[in-house]
């Protein structure tokens, strides 16, 4: 069992790491960009006292929540412009309910974007729902400008299937 959770830790990893597909569209630009994933994990010091913290993904289980983010630098002399980091979230993950509703999303592998509250599904009986974090498929950001020299990072939270 420890072996399948650190499979599925390990595609995790990789799949934040891997290069969002907007970059490859974006392939001539100075802009870097950099996944990583951490599990939020809540701790107790001796006195009971609790804290969150970020770690290594090494072992994880269904309902465990992790946080991948993205952080970008801008190593050129010109802005950015409209700059936009394209994330597939991973098939075993869905996204966090309490996720930014201001995030654009997609629930159909990219075609269609929105928030997540305008966007439906057509579930296997043919009738249309209201799309859930369970129907996510990409999250997408648009940078309106990241100067020289500028770094930063965009996040979102999940959840394990």
């Amino acid at each position: 069992m420890n072996t399948f959770k650190n499979i599925i830790a390990a595609l995790l990893i990789a799949g934040a790491s891997a290069i969002p597909a907007a970059a490859t569209v974006q392939a001539q630009s100075p802009v870097t960009l950099e996944g990583d994933v951490k599990a939020v994990k809540t701790v107790s010091d001796a006195d009971g006292n609790q804290t969150t913290q970020l770690v290594a993904p090494d072992v994880i289980v269904p309902g465990d929540r992790l946080l991948f983010t993205t952080q970008y630098a801008n190593n050129g002399a010109e802005p950015a412009d409209n700059f936009v980091i394209t994330n597939q979230v991973p098939a075993a993950v869905r996204l966090a309910p309490d996720a930014s509703a201001e995030l654009t999303v997609s629930v159909d592998g990219g075609t269609t974007w929105g928030a997540l509250s305008s966007l439906t599904v057509t579930d296997e009986s043919g009738a249309t729902r209201a799309a859930t974090g369970d129907d996510v498929t990409h999250i997408r950001w648009t940078l309106a400008s990241i100067a020289p020299g500028e770094t930063g990072s965009v996040e979102y939270p999940a959840i394990i299937r």
